[in-house]
């Protein structure tokens, strides 16, 4: 096999030793267009979980590294002058000059051959010639630019600027520092990755970006308007370079940035639906990128070489083998890019974490990529994690999902919520047999609140014939049964209606019949903010309500606020998402009036507030009320975040005790970034923007997550959904599983025999003390 490497990259370089390693006979050759000293960037960190994977597959390569390798577990974050650490953490980085030292040596010593300062050929002429193109030209590849057609590339620049520089000493650990300037926010990233020399004297003055003191990361970043705002954009480099200094000046410990080919830049996330063309495939940078401040670039690219390598050589043809290259990467990458995406936006936020406490901050920090959770930093910290669940109001013993929360004249007493999930089982929109056990289930099974099904104020509101109501007395008496119900066997547990109107998603098949299918026979009339049906061609264009039509609405509302009332509902949700009525009149999207309804937002908000303020006035006065927003269309031209924060503020200057804060679901063609917790984001961005208590939904999945989420500020309340039709008391098991037995998360009485987990087999087999290899003989 003969094997052409376009870029002389950790990836690239790393790929190439691999596949000679694996196989001497093979023809490779690397071109890079840099010498082999050039380089951009300093540091280089690489997981425990990488270096495994080296070692594994090159035990050369991973000793050099090991020898290399600035090792510290500590993470400073610094406050508002207030240093806060949290350890445990384990991070391994070295100078990516070195890293590519030892790659060229090893390159060389299989056998490689580097060619340094030559521009590669392009990948299709070498395709030609060669088995294998491997195309690790990075962030730029012009491979896949040029071949666009194919590996259907999206590339996303971000929000912030950056520059990557050094410090001439080593930082004691991973230093995150905000500066908080007259021009806006400001922070610095910084790490270690050349150890101090053993005969280095605090006095000596360092010399360079590695000598005697060590050598450190350091990134600058800052948001666009920031960075244009303090004139960087008119500086030179080594201006740029001296300003940095100056203003993270107690940081640096007073000393000078050193630049590498430094420029600011914007983050660029790269995609592509394809990562192979025939025989050339792309890796690394080339492939995906994932932010800096996780730390995965060269993780990745490296992880990438190490996998294409293994398939190359198990699969019996190259197709095949890139084929599972791609399938076996792509889940990986896609998981890191969602982590990456979140720390990204994190800081392009953080401004509006700064007002903080200095505890919460630290933990939000530490866990704005998801991937560090409360669990998990409790056993990398355990006295920081004490600490911060102590500022945040933690009885101890007690975790902080299990902390009561007040909404008016209600106190919930945990911070778990039953998700509304449409259920369609009721008959003439009366609530049955099957809502008594739903509900009364999840409410024997310890969350706090309890919410309903969308329940229709009209038979024509409602989504499908399936749909509950409160436009009847029958119904109102149903309901009546269903909350004595939860409040006699479930004492302490709180139950909610949701009010809301279909609007254009209504007349429609139950969900198992055909999602969003309109009715075979029996379809009613469907009115909407506008004639607008929701999928053309497909539904039923609605009618355009008129001002009587909207009074005629607004006090159906009001009507089943007080039937909700009078059924002993705890509190009250108005439905303003999910392309509902309501949420047709919010989005533009959904929106083309022309009257005073329609056009600006202000507008665009009128008939929702009007509904909104004849629920709260029928609504009596001691019991909460709450929203469901979502927060974006995931389309183009709809309703953005700084939208949904003003959409939230309306309400919340209206009386809303809590906006629950959903997404999507207005238009067919909607484009989610599917995740967990994915929607949390904007329950963050919201309750952090208006200082508004949140229930964050969104594939919430773990307890973990809930005290993730509450601890680290983005979320009051947590609303789950799946994870209670999967298991009616999973708040009971969350608290078991966490050795909670308080009065946050009582079982009930008949239960109790139930609140340890069953053993699942035998436990007390005998532990294996000997074995025999297979090549021990017996004793003679």
């Amino acid at each position: 096999m003969r094997v052409a490497v376009i870029g002389g990259g950790p990836g690239g370089l790393y790929a190439a030793a691999l596949l000679k390693r694996l196989d001497p006979a093979r023809d490779i050759t690397v071109w890079e267009r840099n010498a082999p000293d050039d380089t951009f960037g300093f540091g280089v960190v690489l997981s425990d979980e990488t270096l495994g994977g080296i070692e594994h597959a090159d035990p050369a390569v991973y000793a050099a590294l090991q020898a290399e390798f600035v090792r510290w577990d500590d993470i400073d974050i610094v406050h508002r002058g207030r240093t806060l650490t949290s350890g445990g953490h384990g991070f391994a980085a070295l100078g990516r000059r070195r890293l590519l030292e030892i790659l060229h040596a090893r390159c060389a010593e299989l056998g490689v051959r580097l060619r340094f300062r030559t521009e590669a050929p392009p990948a299709a002429e070498l395709a030609t010639s060669y088995d294998l193109v491997i195309a690790a030209d990075g962030v730029h590849s012009r491979t896949r630019e040029t071949h666009a057609d194919v590996f259907r590339p999206a590339l996303t620049t971000h929000r912030c600027r950056y520059i990557w520089l050094a410090a001439d000493f080593a930082f004691d650990a991973f230093r995150f520092e905000v500066a908080e300037t007259e021009h806006g926010v400001m922070q610095l990233h910084g790490y270690p990755f050349a150890r101090p020399s053993p005969d280095h004297h605090p006095s000596t003055r360092p010399s360079g970006p590695q000598n005697q003191s060590g050598a450190s990361t350091v990134i600058v970043e800052m948001r666009e308007e920031v960075w244009r705002a303090a004139g960087f954009d008119e500086l030179d480099t080594q201006e740029s370079i001296d300003r940095c200094a100056k203003i993270f000046a107690e940081a640096l410990r007073g000393r000078p940035l050193t630049s590498n080919n430094s420029t600011w830049t914007a983050f660029r996330t790269v995609v592509n639906d394809r990562w192979s063309h025939g025989s050339t495939v792309l890796l690394g940078d080339a492939a995906h990128t994932a932010h800096f401040s996780i730390g995965s670039g060269t993780k990745l690219a490296v992880e990438d070489a190490l996998a294409l390598a293994a398939c190359v050589e198990e699969q019996p043809s190259l197709s095949e083998a890139l084929a599972a290259y791609e399938a076996e990467r792509r889940p990986v990458v896609e998981s890191t890019q969602r982590a990456a995406a979140a720390s990204l936006r994190w800081f392009e936020e953080l401004a509006g974490y700064l007002d903080q406490p200095p505890r919460q901050f630290a933990f939000n920090l530490l866990t704005r990529s998801r991937r560090v959770t409360h669990d998990n930093l409790r056993l990398r910290d355990p006295r920081f994690t004490d600490a911060v669940e102590r500022d945040f109001g933690c009885p101890p013993g007690t975790p902080p999902m299990f902390t009561p929360f007040r909404l008016r004249g209600l106190t919930l007493r945990n911070r778990v919520v039953v998700s509304p999930m449409d259920m369609y089982s009721a008959v003439d929109g009366v609530p049955g047999d099957f809502h008594l056990v739903h509900l009364g289930a999840r409410a024997l099974g310890g969350a706090g609140l309890v919410m309903t099904e969308m329940v229709c104020v009209s038979p024509e509101g409602r989504i499908t014939p399936g749909c509950a109501g409160l436009y009847t007395p029958a119904q109102a008496a149903a309901w009546s049964r269903i909350t004595d119900f939860v409040h006699r066997q479930s004492p302490g547990t709180a139950i909610g209606v949701q009010l809301g109107h279909s609007g254009r998603k209504g007349s429609t098949k139950r969900m198992w019949e055909g999602i969003d299918q309109p009715l075979d026979t029996g379809n009613w009339p469907l009115v909407a903010a506008s004639p607008l049906p929701y999928r053309p061609g497909v539904n039923q264009v609605p009618h355009e309500l008129h001002r009587a039509a909207l009074t005629d609405i607004r006090e159906q509302f009001a009507a089943a606020a007080r039937r909700a009332a009078r059924a002993g509902f705890d509190l009250l949700e108005l439905h303003c998402a999910h392309g509902y009525l309501l949420s047709g009149f919010l989005s533009p999207l959904t929106n083309r009036r022309t009257d005073a309804y329609g056009g600006s937002l202000e507008r665009r908000l009128r008939f929702p507030l009007e509904v909104f303020d004849a629920v709260r006035a029928a609504w009596p006065g001691e019991r909460p009320m709450t929203v469901r927003l979502s927060a974006t269309d995931w389309a183009p031209g709809g309703t953005t975040a700084e939208e949904a924060v003003e959409i939230a503020r309306a309400f919340a200057d209206h009386g809303a005790d809590a906006i629950d804060v959903s997404t999507g679901q207005v238009v067919p063609d909607e484009r989610p970034e599917y995740g967990r917790s994915y929607q949390t984001p904007y329950a963050d961005k919201i309750r952090n923007a208006l200082k508004v208590p949140v229930i964050a939904v969104g594939a919430i999945s773990s307890w973990d997550d809930v005290n993730s989420l509450l601890l680290a500020g983005r979320a009051d309340l947590c609303a789950l959904a799946r994870p209670h039709l999967y298991d009616p008391h999973w708040t009971l098991h969350a608290a078991a599983d966490q050795g909670y037995d308080g009065p946050a998360a009582p079982w009930p009485a008949p239960y109790r025999a139930g609140s340890r987990k069953p053993p699942t087999g035998r436990t007390d087999a005998p532990k294996q003390r000997l074995s025999l290899t297979p090549t021990a003989q017996p004793r003679p």
